[in-house]
């Protein structure tokens, strides 16, 4: 009995270790994606409620620095969320969805790094420059005027074009794909489109009202993903197989 007892731990100690490998699989990883997407989408509409106004008095508030950091926060759940959301579909989104899911992880690295410049050197450099910063604020609305912001104009440009035609080709993907949610996935893609028709008569910055629906269909994306668990059972002939939960 003493010497089979060393024997008897070591296995349940092994045993334990690779239940613990075990839970560490693709569809988990894809659920916590989920997860990701839905904060994503939550912090999305959540910084566009509360940001403060674009002007110079602003860039040294509390508020401003709580916005940008959530902002970058939102921008890396982003990027995880959209690839649990197209690696959930990957086998049916077809070249929409890859083209989608790359021009979406794109925005986000670049939106990311525009929070981040709003959030840790624009506080800093208002005392020193205020007209570059100045000119920074004016990106959003088009009102850069005289200043000099180098090609800061030019890159936020590109982000509202990834945003809108990287936001289509994935709502559109989802929704040909038919895995995850299709009301979700329409939420996503018509969002997407309402600055297009839109601009014109909502002007900035009572225009990022228009992040609620893309919020919502991104969290609600995220919930789908999050919600269709696999569960791995045991296999003909292989050890596992995966079936819908």
């Amino acid at each position: 009995m003493t010497t089979n007892q060393p024997t008897a731990v070591l296995k349940g100690s092994e045993h334990t270790q690779t239940n613990r490998r075990a839970a560490i699989t693709a569809p988990n990883l894809i659920r916590f994606a989920g997860i990701a997407a839905m904060l994503a989408g939550i912090l999305f509409i959540v910084v566009q409620m509360i940001h403060p106004a674009d002007i110079l008095s602003s860039v040294n508030t509390g508020r401003w620095a709580i916005v940008h950091y959530l902002g970058v926060s939102m921008c890396f759940l982003g990027m995880l969320g959209v690839t649990g959301i197209y690696a959930r579909q990957v086998e049916k989104a077809g070249w929409p969805g890859l083209a989608g899911y790359l021009l979406l992880s794109i925005f986000y690295a670049l939106t990311m790094a525009f929070q981040f410049i709003e959030a840790f050197v624009s506080p800093p450099l208002a005392a020193e420059s205020p007209t570059f910063v100045e000119g920074m604020l004016g990106i959003p609305s088009g009102n850069v005027g005289d200043n000099n912001v180098g090609f800061l104009e030019t890159i936020y440009s590109v982000t509202g074009g990834l945003y809108l035609l990287g936001g289509l080709l994935f709502g559109i993907a989802t929704l040909r794909a038919g895995i995850l949610s299709r009301w979700a996935a329409g939420l996503l893609t018509v969002g997407t489109l309402l600055p297009l028709p839109l601009s014109s008569l909502i002007h900035h910055p009572y225009d990022r009202i228009l992040a609620v629906p893309v919020g919502l269909g991104l969290a609600w994306l995220g919930y789908s993903v999050w919600s269709k668990r696999k569960n791995a059972l045991h296999p003909r002939g292989t050890g596992t197989v995966e079936m819908e939960g």
